[in-house]
């Protein structure tokens, strides 16, 4: 399908969207690419752009494309997947998918732990904790805001360390001593509000997945507590799940 019949079973919009999507699918529209403007889709192909901004919205909204403001709509690219049944970092996630993890500190410093963080890292309120919010992108795209609340002997150095271009993970385990052998993790659907909304470039109330996690060392003791807000037409989750067998 190359032409929108405006005379047929189907509707204007979903005959475009179909046009779109052949397009990705051919490889003409390739991910990263910026797509024509409603205005020039209506020119192209006699829609209206009401029409042609149902066909891109509702291809946004399966994840497709995704809207950048002030630039325009781009064809997304594929997915990061994160499976659920191996505790690792952003920056393992990005490189184990072959592309280039970025990181920007958006705030890093020593805060006493509120009630629930306390909760979580099993310490009293008020106690000493590294309070850690970074940008994270995916070959210069920003896809996630995370926050992490940490608490060890010694966590105020990690002040001293360069956690835009050294993995949090990595420079706990290997400098630190602190093996991380598992999390328990909950994840969350919901919408970005302006302030994640302009740090990740996407629309506000855009889909959003929210995480929360707590890491823990070998010892069982809660090290770390995370929060984030990821892309939802960027990134997506996978596990892997077994039946146990019925009593006979």
């Amino acid at each position: 399908m190359s032409t929108v019949f405006r005379k047929g079973p189907l509707p204007r919009y979903y005959q475009l969207k179909e046009i779109m999507r052949e397009k990705i699918r051919s490889g003409e529209w390739k991910p990263g690419d910026l797509i024509p403007s409603e205005r020039e889709l209506g020119e192209q192909y006699g829609i209206s752009r009401m029409t042609a901004r149902q066909a891109i919205t509702e291809l946004v909204n399966e994840g497709l494309f995704y809207r950048e403001q002030g630039k325009g709509t781009f064809v997304s690219r594929h997915k990061i997947t994160q499976q659920l049944i191996h505790l690792t970092g952003f920056t393992e996630d990005i490189r184990a998918r072959g592309q280039r993890p970025g990181t920007r500190v958006l705030n890093a410093h020593m805060m006493p732990a509120d009630e629930t963080t306390a909760e979580r890292l099993r310490i009293k309120p008020g106690q000493p904790i590294f309070y850690l919010q970074r940008l994270r992108l995916a070959d210069g795209v920003p896809l996630a805001v995370e926050i992490s609340h940490l608490s060890f002997m010694g966590c105020e150095k990690l002040l001293e360390e360069d956690l835009e271009n050294n993995s949090l993970y990595r420079l706990l385990e290997t400098k630190y001593g602190l093996p991380l052998m598992e999390a328990e993790q909950e994840i969350e659907a919901g919408l970005f509000d302006e302030e994640a909304a302009q740090l990740l470039k996407v629309p506000v109330n855009s889909a959003a997945l929210f995480t929360r996690r707590i890491t823990y060392t070998e010892r069982d003791q809660p090290i770390e507590y995370a929060k984030a807000m990821y892309c939802g037409n960027k990134y997506t989750y996978y596990t892997n799940l077994k039946r146990e067998q019925l009593m006979p």
